[in-house]
């Protein structure tokens, strides 16, 4: 799906991202990419998310029906909460990833522009009987408020306080204000009517917003280690890869205590007895190659290829760094390669792993041992 090139790129200094760039329908930087990506984690700065796909779910069943096709537990979602959500095949593997808030009688999801129409195909094929109607809402669009200094904005959102995590509260004109976990401590969501979209904008820059492009977003994101599907994942990818395992309040996009689903199976059996594959990293880039490398490049070691490369993106500290995929008995202290350019794997976003398993503790008791 091709979205519709957003007003806000006609604001003085906007520019936008390369032709067939996910993000090509919103501005990528407004010319200091890295001075946009500092007031987000250190002050305040407004990202146009207006690209992504929304649509609701009304029904009285909504939340029950929605809660057995897909890995949340959300069947008890209280009014006002979000949660991320996961679309499994049959093999416990990935097919959409996507952020949810019910609120007064309403789902509200927001998804991959690319991949939201198919993600409501679905959803519209599974209804059978349930009281739960998915509808396109065209005419919603998100903004993300980044930085610290969000308190300072809440005058101009219209709100007396900001919501805590995962938390979502209605707006005057429409929509609502929910905080998410990522891409920083302090990152905030607005889901609002489309004709109200520069009514914000400029709301929160005279409020002392920086504008900030999509840039600023994605490499926070990568830095904080959070996937985008699509782009970190592939077509084998299953949750536990990506660390999207997790309750709500852990926030993660499944549960590992909640009853059938469509892809069940495969998670229980890894969580329970196996490990999974490969596992997301983050990687620091060698800056003086010639050639940046690029999303799907294959990564070796040695001289064998052990993953592949997600998002690349200049961060304003860390310098070039990117997301990938690899082989999980690959050590923290390997020499990669990409193409020409040497990589290396930051310790710190390796998720340990080496925790007993129920399933195998289980196994070992009935053994005697």
């Amino acid at each position: 799906m091709v979205s519709a090139p957003s007003p806000v790129l006609a604001v003085p200094g906007a520019v936008a991202a390369v032709p067939g760039s996910p993000d090509a329908a919103v501005p990528w930087h407004y010319g200091d990419p890295l001075g946009e990506q500092r007031a987000a984690n250190e002050r305040l700065a407004v990202v146009d998310r207006s690209h992504r796909f929304v649509f609701s779910i009304t029904g009285a069943e909504r939340l029950t029906w929605l809660h057995t096709v897909t890995s949340q537990h959300i069947a008890e979602l209280a009014d006002g909460r979000s949660a991320e959500n996961l679309d499994l095949d049959l093999n416990g593997r990935v097919q959409h990833h996507f952020v949810l808030t019910d609120l007064a009688g309403t789902v509200w999801i927001d998804t991959e522009a690319e991949r939201g129409p198919a993600l409501l195909d679905f959803l519209g094929k599974m209804v059978f009987w349930a009281d739960a109607k998915p509808q396109e809402e065209p005419d919603y669009a998100v903004l993300s408020l980044l930085g610290p200094l969000a308190h300072t904005a809440t005058a101009a959102l219209g709100v007396d306080r900001l919501p805590e995590t995962y938390e979502a509260l209605p707006l005057p004109g429409g929509g609502f204000l929910r905080r998410m976990p990522w891409p920083t401590g302090d990152s905030f969501d607005l889901v609002v009517p489309r004709d109200q979209l520069m009514t914000h904008w400029n709301a929160l820059t005279a409020a002392g917003a920086q504008p900030a492009g999509s840039w600023a977003y994605e490499a926070l994101r990568v830095a904080a280690a959070r996937p985008r599907i699509g782009v970190d994942t592939d077509d084998r990818t299953i949750p536990h890869e990506v660390n999207w395992i997790g309750a709500p309040e852990e926030y993660g996009a499944v549960h590992l205590e909640k009853g059938c689903y469509r892809g069940q199976e495969t998670v229980a059996r890894v969580h329970n007895l196996g490990k999974p594959p490969r596992r997301l990293v983050l990687l620091h880039l060698d800056g003086s190659a010639d050639e940046r490398p690029a999303p799907g490049d294959p990564i070796t070691a040695g001289g064998r290829a052990v993953g592949v490369l997600g998002t690349v993106i200049d961060h304003y500290e860390l310098g070039p760094i990117a997301l990938a995929l690899i082989k999980r008995n690959i050590p923290v202290d390997a020499q990669l390669t990409v193409g020409d350019t040497a990589a290396a794997i930051d310790p710190d976003s390796v998720v340990a792993d080496d925790s007993p398993q129920p399933g195998r503790q289980a196994i070992e008791r009935l053994r005697g041992r």
